[in-house]
């Protein structure tokens, strides 16, 4: 049986792969719900690395805006 961290990398790999708005939307208010439920989240130690990764990104300026994200990305995703 998968470990919750495959199957959550696999929910992310098939969210990122979805361009219907309608279902990303319906995902979000089905995530929420759910998330509502439960007001405490454990983060992993990966996670919260992550998490501390960004931070100093941020303070060190090492950012790009969301246009450059969004160009990137698509030009990824044609090398596939």
């Amino acid at each position: 049986m998968a470990t919750v961290d495959k199957i959550r990398s696999g929910l992310i790999d098939k969210i990122l792969a979805i361009k219907n708005r309608d279902l990303l939307v319906a995902l979000d208010k089905l995530i929420s719900s759910s998330l509502a439920d439960n007001d405490l989240v454990e983060l992993t130690a990966e996670q919260k690395e992550m998490l501390e990764m960004s931070e100093e990104d941020i303070k060190n300026g090492r950012l790009i805006s969301q246009d450059a994200m969004d160009k990137r990305n698509l030009e990824w995703l044609n090398e596939l």
